[in-house]
């Protein structure tokens, strides 16, 4: 196995600017870990984006001809769970829907002329629709991600092939090059072209067709129209992968003669001499067919078998599995690995809050007083609170965190920082109220207390040495009623079940942090995290919201703007912005807090 990826994703992780690695560093485990039972070996690792990748390989590739199938994950699916296991009681269904490694293992009995790698692409927030709405550089990162794979594996050829949400990774890559690279050989959209148009992606998909003989797109749809879930239709009236693939029957009529089949339950369309096959199921029992598809009925392994020697050596599409004796018979996993950890205080550290008024209000009085207000009103009074000391004694003990990261001349630098346990609240330790802030509040509270609002790293940091991490709980309605921010901390406070106060809690909210993009964003507020169990932040960097939105997943955790480094005492500002230790803080780069706060126009 030609290790050297690792290396070029690790030396790639260093470049600024690179459109592969939107930050300066990136979290990568290059070692290589043996797949139990199989003669694979498997390896992760994690963009700053956000973006995970995981690459299943046979444990000695030879010099023969050497195939790479990159798959992006559905909307809602992680890459453990794109991958599948066996299902057992208990368990997550996603895990046994797709099974597309058991697929590709069962390709790989089959095609023995092959070398076949597999990389499964999952998004930030589990939805690459959302990636490429939120992400500035979603294009330039999905395709040097795309070239990057390619290139260090030294493959033949590559497949693109995607599932659901999946398909706007691929649709976007065919956005973002000018043309797609002779490297492409196939792309499999499995019920996944909802957002074809010919004026975005046929022309490029025409040429890059026409400049191959041997290249193909598979589509797979179903008739998807009057799919019905609790009482109402799926799919609008413009929607869906049944009418995407009419429009990719009419962008194609013109150019090529259309060849109409029926191949078991499935509605037959070829075009181009066979470069194209649209694979459309009528669904005459209108069942939801969307993964049944892609598992069930063998969609992946039919894919990657059209029209090559081995065609019929596998199964058949539309089932039985194909591949059963390959599934996984437990999950695969991303090894964990400590981004910080908790340290023991060295000394007392604390924000300057005064103390608490004994004539204060409590969090649920608080509550009835700001429930009607005005947004305005009801910022101006919550920083009146906190500015006059009225937040629970255990927010004023800070916990300690060290992290440390190892500079290209070999220098390991180590930093203690100082961060509240939970996020800013108003009210007795008995009776409080998680409070959402505009950043202009939170910054003047900052800068009144001698702290800080985070960056994205710090939040992950955090997640990772906190001792209490709760499951997220979203809600969808009334998101910046008073109300619905009483909801949450109601929510928070159930889940908390007795637990002592004082210890770092991750998991109940987003954080306002700082990022260079608001120095291109003017009246934006940044948001970044609300950790799953699995480490992986629901939101993404965000910068979309105007800066005086705010709803009840909005938290403000402040941290010390001291900090001790390498032994020495510094200020957060300037060690963000310091051309090395900024590293100790950022993970994009350095970040100069005045210039942010200037262009945000906080």
């Amino acid at each position: 196995m030609p290790g050297r990826f690792w290396l070029r994703l690790l030396q790639l992780a260093t470049c600024i600017g690179l459109g592969l690695m939107d930050s300066a560093s990136a979290i990568a485990w290059p070692g290589f870990e043996p797949v139990p039972g199989f003669p694979e070996e498997i390896r992760w690792t994690r963009l700053p984006s956000g973006i995970r990748v995981c690459v299943d390989s046979p444990v000695k590739l030879n010099a023969s001809r050497r195939v790479l199938v990159i798959y992006a994950t559905p909307n809602g699916s992680t890459i453990e769970q794109t991958l599948g296991c066996a299902a057992t009681k208990g368990q997550d269904y996603r895990f046994d829907l797709q099974n597309v490694l058991a697929q590709v293992r069962r390709w790989r009995e089959v095609n023995t002329d092959e070398e076949i790698l597999l990389s499964v692409v999952q998004a930030p927030q589990l939805s690459w629709p959302g990636f490429r709405t939120d992400h500035p550089k979603a294009a330039v990162i999905i395709r040097d991600l795309v070239a990057t794979l390619t290139d260090e594996f030294q493959v033949d050829r590559v497949i693109l092939a995607c599932h659901s949400g999946g398909g706007s990774f691929v649709l976007g890559y065919l956005m973002s090059v000018e043309t797609v690279p002779q490297s492409i050989d196939r792309i499999l959209l499995l019920d996944a072209n909802y957002s074809f148009t010919e004026e975005q992606h046929g022309k490029k998909l025409l040429t890059w067709l026409r400049g191959g003989g041997t290249r193909k797109l598979v589509v797979m749809a179903y008739d998807d129209r009057e799919i019905m879930l609790n009482g109402k239709k799926v799919i609008g009236p413009d929607g869906g992968t049944y009418r995407a693939t009419n429009r990719m029957v009419n962008w194609i009529r013109p150019e090529s003669e259309l060849v109409e089949s029926i191949v078991g339950d499935f509605h037959q369309t070829t075009a181009l001499d066979g470069q194209i096959r649209l694979l459309v199921h009528p669904n005459p029992e209108n069942k939801i067919l969307h993964t049944a598809m892609v598992g069930e009925m063998n969609g992946l392994l039919e894919g990657l078998a059209w029209e090559t020697p081995h065609a019929a050596d596998w199964g058949k599409l539309g089932g039985p599995r194909a591949y059963r004796k390959w599934v996984q018979p437990t999950p695969l996993q991303e090894p964990a690995v400590p981004r910080a950890t908790l340290a023991p205080a060295t000394d007392v550290v604390r924000l300057n809050f005064p103390a608490r008024p004994a004539d204060s209000v409590t969090g649920s009085q608080f509550l009835a007083q700001i429930k009607d207000l005005p947004r305005r009103d009801r910022e101006a009074a919550s920083l009146q609170e906190l500015a006059r000391g009225n937040l629970p004694d255990f927010l004023r003990q800070l916990v300690v965190l060290r992290v440390d990261f190892t500079d290209a001349t070999g220098t390991k630098h180590v930093a203690e920082f100082h961060v509240m346990p939970d996020y800013l609240a108003i009210g007795s330790n008995e009776d409080f109220f998680r409070i959402p802030l505009t950043p202009a509040s939170a910054v003047k509270i900052a800068d009144q207390v001698g702290g800080s609002l985070m960056t994205a790293k710090i939040s992950d940091d955090i997640f990772a040495a906190a001792t209490v991490k709760l499951e997220p709980r979203p809600l969808t309605r009334d998101r910046d009623a008073v109300a619905t921010f009483y909801q949450h901390h109601a929510i928070i406070e159930e889940q908390w079940q007795g637990k002592p106060r004082g210890p770092l809690v991750a998991g109940i909210k987003k954080d306002l942090v700082l990022t260079n993009r608001l120095k291109e964003k003017p009246h934006k507020v940044a948001i970044y995290g609300w950790h799953q169990s699995d480490g992986i932040p629901i939101q993404p960097l965000y910068t979309g919201h105007v800066d005086w939105y705010v709803d009840y997943s909005h938290g403000v955790r402040l941290i010390s703007n001291r900090i001790i480094v390498d032994g020495h005492p510094q200020t957060v500002v300037d060690v963000l912005k310091h051309s090395v230790l900024h590293k100790l803080l950022s993970d994009e780069g350095a970040i100069d807090v005045v210039e942010v706060r200037r262009a945000a126009e906080w």
